[in-house]
């Protein structure tokens, strides 16, 4: 059985030569490009990219309204719990706290 035998720098260097002179000869094989079609598909990426654009829009703006919607839910629930509530006493003066007291002295004193 043979034994492997390492390509020897010339070896390698001759390779990649040949095989960078087939890419090149593949290249050049190639017909040329026509203008024509070549505006027509940048036409197309560019229609592509702008309704790609036109959709992140549309999906930017829906949850900007879902956002709105959400808060304006929130703020009338706030606003409904808010109104539930009972409403604060009046803070009396302190004339009218006086008077309180001395209306609930002279009860008692009735009273007795």
């Amino acid at each position: 059985m043979a034994s492997y035998k390492a390509p020897s720098l010339m070896e390698r260097q001759a390779a990649a030569t040949e095989a960078r002179q087939k890419a090149l000869d593949k290249l050049k094989a190639r017909p040329p490009v026509d203008e024509a079609v070549l505006a027509e598909r940048r036409a197309a990426a560019i229609a592509k990219e702008e309704a790609a654009a036109a959709a992140r829009a549309q999906k930017i703006a829906e949850r900007q309204a879902a956002k709105e919607q959400r808060e304006a839910e929130a703020a009338a629930k706030a606003a409904e719990i808010e109104a539930s509530k009972p409403a604060p006493k009046p803070q009396l003066t302190e004339a009218e706290k006086k008077a309180e007291r001395d209306r609930r002295y002279a009860e008692r004193k009735a009273r007795k």
